[in-house]
């Protein structure tokens, strides 16, 4: 994957740049010191992925991630943990806490290798049919999946797609993230993010910020918090 780095701290740039380059899959074409100069590097290189800062002079990195090409995935770097949920809005595939590990990037790094394979793939005429009672059909890579509503770990919204997620495979097919939910049993699929959808029958722990379902940590946004705690967690607690 062809790869550059935006960071307004030279350290921190050169931390990113040694893990890059111990990466077989990633291909440095630049190192950048801001928004704009990466933004005019872009303007004339296909760039795969970008490993970003958040917190920089003039464009944030929440605000170049906007703008960035359909094609390009983003992977935030930053020193405050707290920004995490902010990144997931913006569809990131990842966050890195400052300073970060070597094993934590490759994590990083082998997600957005999946992502961009899926992305790549035709998608042209998939969709999801209308769901029955326990399943539904989804047409996906020139083939039609039936998929148990049991099997659904969550739903992850990338670009103009969802990923299914079950614990044998990863679904890709074109649809709104919001379109998909109506069409749920919304007893047990609850949005917690914007960009992310669970089934409840499936989580393994949770704190204030984020669901644990399997290996998978999922973001629950700002604005679906208090609906997720309020309306199903407070529910199901056990109280003294």
């Amino acid at each position: 994957m062809n790869c550059i780095v935006v960071d307004d701290e030279p350290l921190a740039r050169e931390a990113i740049q040694l893990l890059v380059e111990k990466t077989k899959d990633l291909h440095l074409l630049g190192s950048f010191n801001s928004a704009n100069a990466a933004s005019k590097f872009m303007a004339d290189h296909a760039v795969d992925l970008i490993f970003l800062d958040i917190q920089m002079p003039g464009i944030s990195g929440i605000e170049f991630a906007k703008t960035v090409p359909y094609e390009t995935l983003v992977i935030f770097t930053t020193a405050f943990s707290e920004y995490a949920l902010d990144s997931y809005e913006v569809e990131a595939i990842d966050y890195l806490v400052k300073p970060v590990q070597s094993e934590r990037f490759q994590k990083a790094v082998s997600k957005a290798a999946s992502y961009l394979q899926l992305l790549k793939t035709d998608h042209s005429g998939d969709h999801i049919e209308t769901v029955a009672n326990d399943y539904f059909f989804v047409k996906a890579e020139r083939k039609i999946f039936r998929v148990a509503l049991k099997d659904i770990l969550f739903i992850a919204s990338l670009k103009d797609y969802v990923i299914l997620h079950t614990d044998e495979q990863r679904i890709i097919t074109a649809m709104n993230i919001k379109t998909i939910h109506k069409q749920l049993p919304q007893s047990f699929f609850v949005r917690i993010s914007k960009g992310y959808i669970i089934n409840l029958r499936e989580i393994d722990s949770f704190d204030n910020n984020t669901v644990f379902i399997r290996k998978h940590e999922i973001p629950i946004g700002n604005a679906y918090r208090n609906y997720f705690f309020d309306e199903f967690v407070a529910k199901k607690l056990f109280s003294r």
